[in-house]
């Protein structure tokens, strides 16, 4: 057998013929998609570099809490005044009557002595006015006619 690096002029695989038009899709895509990775990865390791060891830049401003203070000043509302009070006064004269009852005597302590008896009033104004309201059965002065109700106390409304 004779090696194929023998005959240069006679091959024994003929060459693939040249393209004359543009390269297929496939052949494009073999050459740009690896520049794109390399592109990339280049971008990506610039990127990422160690930003503290720089002293040109000044360092960033941390954030800081703020306050605002706000105030509002109300003017005070000016107090009302009082109202006037008219007060409308009327004199009344009033005419005080006194009406005086006998005292029993002073004798008659067990309360069956005829001066008991004797009072007799013939309707509860009487009785009203003699200021003897209201009368309780067996007291002087007590009659039937007296206790509309019956209950044993006359002249008590």
């Amino acid at each position: 057998m004779s090696s194929p690096y023998n005959h240069p002029t006679h091959p024994t695989h003929p060459m693939p013929p040249t393209p004359s038009g543009p390269a297929p899709k496939w052949a494009r895509k073999r050459y740009v998609l690896p520049a794109l990775a390399l592109a990339l990865f280049i971008g990506v390791g610039i990127g990422s570099g160690d930003t503290t060891k720089t002293t040109d830049a000044k360092p960033a401003a941390k954030p800081q809490p703020t306050v605002t203070v706000t105030t509002t000043a109300t003017a005070p509302e000016p107090e009302p005044e009082p109202a006037r009070t008219i007060t409308a006064t009327e004199t009344v004269k009033v005419k005080v009557t006194r009406t005086v009852t006998a005292q029993p005597a002073a004798g008659s302590d067990d309360g069956s002595s005829e001066a008991d008896t004797d009072v007799y009033y013939e309707n509860c104004t009487a009785v009203r006015a003699a200021g003897a309201a209201p009368i309780r059965r067996g007291e002087p002065g007590y009659a039937s006619h007296l206790d509309r109700d019956n209950d044993g106390v006359a002249c008590d409304t």
